[in-house]
Order: C-alpha cells, then structure tokens, then sequence
C-alpha cells in the first residue's frame, strides 16, 4: 500500500512538471542551476574519495563498468575531464579536484543534516571497529554479555587500526587506543590503563628471573609495528640508559600477546588486553611497574552521539570494563615469585 502511494504521488508530480510553462521552468532553472544527475555525481564522489573504480563500486554496490560509465557521462555532461587513467590507477584531473571538493562538502552536508533529523533513533545495527588487541582478547570474548544487555542488536565488530569516516557511516563507533581523539567527533575515556611485560610460565621456568629493567633489556622482547612502545615504556619506567632493542615485529598488541602465550619472549600488554590471562595464570607480569602510555578512548559522530543504541553501548563498556579484574596495580605477583612456585 505505502509502495503505491508514493507511486501515484510521483505520477501526479511529474504530470504536473509537466504542464509548467516556459517561463516557470526558466525561473525554476534561474533559482537553482542546472544539476547534474545525482547518480552520476555519486559514483564520482565515490571515485574521488576512495582512488578507485573498482573500491567506489564495492562502496556503492554496484559493478564497476556501471561507476566507469557514470564518470564518463558525468565528464560528457560538464563537457570536461575529471579523471584521467593510468597504469597506476586513476588520477583526478585539476577539474575533478575542484568538482570533488564541492562535491564532497555537499554529500557531507546531506549525512549531517539528515543524521540531525534522526537524533534519537534505536539502531538494530551496531557497527563497532576496535584495535585489533582489544577487539580479540577483550570483547569478543564478551559478546554473550554484550547481545544480553543490548538484545536485538546486531552487533558487526572490524578489527582494524584504520579509523573509521563516520561522514560516509564506515561505522557507528569506534575504540582506540591514543593519546587523546582528534577530529570532529564526540568521545570518552574507558580507561588509561597500565601497560607492562608480560610472558608465559613456561618462559619463565626456562630463563633466568627479571629482577630489574637492566635484566629485561636483553631479553627477546616482542615488538608491535615498530619498536618505539618498549622505548617509551622504558624511558617512563624510568631506565636512565640509551636503549638497544631486539626481537620480532608483529604488527599488532593481539600477535605479539599470542607469541608472549606460546613462549616465545616477553610482550608488552595493556592490563585490559591481558587481564583474562592473568586471571588464568597463562601470562604472568614481569616486575611492578605503574608505566601508562596512552588510553583507550570510545570515538563517535557528534550528529549520532546521543542515539539510544549508542548511549546503551557506551554504558555498557564503561560498566564492563570497571567489572574487569586483572592487572589493576602494580602489586602482582613477581617472575622470581613463580618460578619458585
């Protein structure tokens, strides 16, 4: 029934458009300009924001000869190039630029003002992207919780250290672990946790005992990206002497926690990335240190900031992670202390 009204609704519009004079379609015309059409400028602004036409037809569910032709009718439209192509993909012409900026600042206008007629609304899907350490070792393994306290959510989590384009609704919500967020967006501070080394009982049993930071710089430390982390870690932990590291780049806090599981040295982990291990002796902390090198901040859209499924997500995390033993303090139990056990 709804189908149908809008159905006769348009019918009716475009006979009465129809039926307009010389002189309204000119002053119509004279108000807003001549526009493009809207499907055109889409696949455009997809192209230009993305650098692909294959990457602008995946974001808009299309083929990629449908956004191809879109460009082509568009640039005959305008009567100019936006895009050139290249055997190193496509490259916007100085035209398309332009066209792509003004373009770009209308679409975001669009989302914001239609978000802003929607404040309050209950999604009954929540797309949340996490830092891959946290998303693995802390909340999926709390999804159960999550679906009772939120139910008829659908919950999509993407483990990534990209952020999201909350503009274009890459996602609902987002957690990372930085100093402090940057941006035009609304966020929190879920914890400032500790972060200390941590390696397995069975590396332990094996190694000499870590009494000191002098004891610890020479062993195989496990690196994230790059090893700036330990640098950091153990200039705030006060080791006055210039730092030589050593060991393995694992890209990111979940595969080097894993490596630190399997026995294969000691990582540095945050006590939320750690504290389920901790809890079950899989990991233990190596010396008692109180180092905090960043936060983990719950980033989101001003415009959606205050929708319901959001706020009741929000609340459940801070809930969640001040109900999470592990890690709290520096007063844990020592290697030397294991390894006598």
């Amino acid at each position: 029934m709804t189908f149908k009204l809008v159905e006769t609704l348009t019918f009716k519009e475009a006979r009465l458009r129809k039926t307009k004079s010389p002189e309204e379609e000119l002053e119509s015309g004279a108000k807003r300009g001549r526009l493009p059409p809207l499907s055109m400028v889409r696949a455009f602004e997809a192209v230009s924001r993305l650098g692909s036409m294959r990457k602008a037809a995946d974001d808009l569910n299309v083929g990629h000869t449908v956004v191809s032709r879109h460009v082509r009718n568009l640039e005959s439209w305008l009567g100019t190039r936006l895009v050139d192509a290249g055997p190193r993909g496509i490259r916007l012409t100085t035209e398309g630029r332009l066209f792509a900026e003004t373009v770009g600042m209308a679409f975001d206008m669009i989302a914001k003002s239609t978000a802003e007629l929607r404040p309050a609304v209950s999604r009954s899907v929540l797309r949340i992207w996490c830092v891959p350490g946290l998303a693995t070792r802390w909340l999926a393994p709390r999804f159960n919780q999550l679906q009772l306290a939120l139910p008829g959510i659908d919950f999509v989590m993407r483990a990534t250290d990209l952020e999201p384009d909350f503009a274009h609704y890459d996602a609902d919500v987002d957690i990372r672990y930085l100093d402090e967020p940057k941006g035009n967006v609304r966020w929190i501070l879920l914890e400032r946790p500790r972060i200390f080394p941590v390696a397995s009982p069975d590396w332990i049993s094996k190694n000499a005992p870590i009494r000191s930071l002098d004891d610890l710089v020479s062993q195989p430390l496990i690196h994230e990206e790059s090893r700036d982390q330990w640098r950091q870690w153990f200039h705030q932990a006060g080791y006055g002497h210039e730092v030589v590291l050593n060991g393995p780049r694992l890209w990111s806090a979940n595969l080097t926690v894993d490596a630190a599981l399997t026995g294969q040295g000691i990582a540095l982990a945050t006590r939320l990335i750690a504290a389920d291990d901790l809890r079950t002796g899989r990991l233990v902390e190596l010396l008692g240190t109180d180092v905090r090198l960043g936060g983990y901040y719950l980033v989101g859209p001003r415009e959606r900031w205050n929708e319901v499924t959001l706020a009741r997500f929000r609340a459940w995390m801070q809930q969640s992670i001040a109900e999470t033993t592990g890690g709290q303090s520096a007063g844990v139990i020592s290697q030397h202390d294991c390894a006598e056990e």
